[in-house]
């Protein structure tokens, strides 16, 4: 009950990080909207008045009610996202996984064009001020602001929060004021609240329906505020989108009172710094980029809380992952850093200017609310709501959402493939991983651990084998607490004895809830075999080497397990015994028959799998106690392979016999030489 109190409670701290966090996206796109509505068409009062109403109702529709209202309620223990939303319903429909996956990627690839446009929007203002600044100087500016950003991440975004939240308050401010400013010449202007001016637009008005691809940009934003739930609290949130959404719709209405007073006019530069007076374009300049760069972290802070999620739920490689504070929530994905610089920079230098980049921003975020609102709409009809309420939410958003994404689609040879270029390939690597865990899963075998138990005893002791470690750790992905892989098995027995004192069998759990810490303890066999279960959250750092200790210190003080060694002049000495952890490392093996798209699965899963860290430092092991062992993934065995022996007969002749199958390419004769050639291909 405190923990939920806590999280709807409202602070003026929380308030502060959370318009730092937050709300950068959508509170910048009054830098570019108008102008990518009006485009290169001269200003009509239809489209200012219905572009204004398309604006106001959206704002109301799809990021107040959808988001602040009804999203937020939909936290997985504090916490918000896509993946967040995917972990709460996952258990029900299996299908539900595309969404998630396609939501996923077109946010990450949001992630990519956000920052570039909001950055160079604001640095184009300096044209105002220059206008014989070259292109290539903007560029090197941008450029130089987005690198300095993406180095900031490493300190993680409590610093960011706190330090980016009074400039936001600075930045709202500033845009209640300006479009209060233009609103007083003619408040005429807000009859645009009423929704017949959106209607007679999108219906009536000659290629206003297409419009809705700019108008859009208004709320491409509104994803973060789910994403960063749980940094901020669903009471902050609520509290301050009131602020941000008030200080939105006066700049909107201030521009477009502007606008009407400028009627048949063609624009030349930007609305937004239009309608500041001469004296206060420099300063407005500098407070506008400041909020860009705000806007690039809300995209990226979002961007790592979303892999993290993906590589606990198994649709992401398994990447490093920081803490640089101990504030719940904050993380930093070196590799997801920089690669998201890395298509940062590639944007700018590919569209050169932010007009250019408008075609490709909006079309991907489309998908990624669509995907929300099927999980959203199957997470009410868990939570019992009522079907008819159920489908009304569905219907409704679905229908608004549909229709930005078909007004996107214009965009799409004007700049709009890139955003999809780059889901596209986000959302393949996605599909690899998703479908090579499941492949390996089907042919992986597991065996009962109570069938080993007395062969392990027996190894123990077996003073002919020498010793491999006095504590023997094995990873292994067996759920079932009776169960462990087959390959564990034949790694003790086979590939080398591997005699211990005592064998311990880890598996890691990951868990629908967050921020879960919890394990199972399963002594087999008392001093000999153990098997230890943890659950732990899909936002939980994978510290095993220290969680696995903690647990051993535990047991060792209820008198569960003796770790003292068992070498007799070290016991005597009461010295603690070693441990060793045995972690697989599978490759493909040459052996395998595979059908054309499951060969290019595995052959795309491995390849990846190269540039990830090995499964050792994911599960936070000490390099210097890992053994990684090479097993073979035989997925499907050849078959017919026709090989003849040749045999020398004392009278000069030569005899040919078929060896396929084992007996002149048929199957072994008795049960017990067909269990000789599993053994023995097993052994090899």
């Amino acid at each position: 009950m405190d923990n939920k109190h806590n999280f709807d409670k409202v602070t003026a701290g929380g308030l502060l990080v959370a318009l730092g966090i937050i709300y950068g996206d959508i509170g910048t796109s009054p830098l570019y909207v108008f102008n990518a509505i009006i485009g290169k068409n001269s200003i009509d009062s239809h489209v200012v008045f219905g572009s204004l109403s398309c604006i106001f109702w959206t704002l109301t529709l799809q990021t107040t009610i959808k988001y602040v209202i009804l999203t937020l309620r939909a936290d997985n223990n504090g916490e918000g996202g896509i993946f967040s939303l995917y972990a709460l319903v996952r258990r029900y429909k299996r299908w539900l996984t595309v969404p998630a996956i396609i939501g996923g990627s077109t946010l990450l690839a949001d992630g990519i064009i956000t920052p570039p446009i909001s950055v160079s929007s604001a640095i184009e203002g300096l044209r105002l001020i220059k206008p014989d600044i070259t292109p290539n100087t903007i560029i090197t500016i941008v450029i130089i602001i987005l690198t300095f950003l993406f180095l900031l991440q490493a300190l993680g975004t409590q610093l960011v929060g706190r330090s980016f939240g009074p400039l936001m308050t600075l930045w709202f401010s500033m845009l209640a004021i300006l479009g209060v400013a233009n609103l007083v010449e003619d408040w005429h202007i807000l009859a645009a609240i009423n929704p017949y001016y959106a209607y007679d637009l999108l219906v009536k008005y000659p290629g206003g329906f297409w419009l809705l691809g700019a108008v859009f940009l208004c709320t491409t934003g509104a994803e973060a505020l789910y994403s960063d739930l749980g940094h901020c609290g669903r009471g902050n949130i609520r509290v301050s989108w009131i602020f941000v959404k008030s200080c939105l719709l006066l700049n909107y209405f201030g521009q477009g009172a502007w606008l009407i007073t400028h009627e048949g006019k063609f624009l030349d530069k930007s609305v937004f710094y239009s309608i500041m007076p001469d004296w206060f374009i420099l300063p407005g300049i500098c407070i506008a980029t400041l909020a860009a760069i705000i806007a690039s972290q809300a995209l990226i802070s979002g961007s790592f809380t979303l892999i993290n999620e993906a590589i606990r739920l198994s649709f992401w490689p398994k990447v490093r992952i920081k803490f640089p504070t101990d504030q719940r929530g904050q993380i930093y994905v070196p590799s997801i850093n920089w690669l998201l610089w890395l298509g940062c920079v590639g944007v700018v230098l590919y569209f050169r200017e932010s007009s250019n980049m408008e075609a490709a921003y909006g079309l991907a975020i489309t998908a990624t609310m669509i995907s929300t609102t099927v999980l959203l709409t199957y997470w009410l009809y868990t939570r019992h709501v009522p079907q008819l309420v159920v489908w009304l939410v569905f219907l409704v958003y679905f229908s608004i959402e549909c229709s930005f994404l078909i007004a996107n689609l214009s965009k799409f040879r004007h700049g709009g493939f890139v955003s999809l270029i780059i889901s596209g390939l986000l959302l393949t690597v996605m599909y690899v991983w998703i479908n090579s865990n499941r492949i390996k899963q089907r042919l992986t075998q597991f065996v009962r651990v109570d069938e080993y138990i007395e062969p392990l005893q027996m190894l123990s002791i077996d003073q002919s084998v020498p010793k491999y470690a006095t504590h023997l750790v094995f990873m292994t992905n067996a759920r079932t607490e009776n169960e462990i892989e087959q390959t564990i098995i034949y790694s003790i027995f086979q590939k080398r004895p591997k005699r211990a004192d005592i064998y311990w069998f880890v598996h890691v759990d990951t868990a629908d809830d967050p921020y879960t810490m919890e394990y199972t303890v399963d002594i087999k066999a008392p001093e000999d075999l153990i098997k230890i279960t943890f659950r732990l959250g899909f936002r939980v750092e994978q510290r095993i080497n220290l969680f696995f200790r903690k647990v051993v210190e535990d047991m060792v003080r209820n008198r569960e397990v003796d770790i003292t060694s068992r070498y007799e002049s070290l016991s005597k000495q009461h010295v603690i015994g070693d441990f060793r952890f045995v972690v697989f490392e599978r490759f493909l093996s040459f052996e395998n028959e595979l059908p054309f798209n499951e060969r290019l699965i595995m052959n795309a899963y491995f390849f990846i799998k190269e540039f990830t860290p090995g499964d050792d430092k994911w599960f936070g092991l000490d390099t210097s106690s890992v053994k990684l062992e090479k097993v073979p993934l035989v997925i499907r065995p050849a078959e017919n392979v026709l090989l003849t022996r040749i045999y020398h007969n004392p009278d000069g002749s030569v005899t040919r016999r078929l060896i396929n199958g084992g007996n002149n390419g048929k199957a072994c004769a008795t049960p017990e030489e067909e269990e000789l050639k599993k053994k023995t291909a097993k052994a090899i």
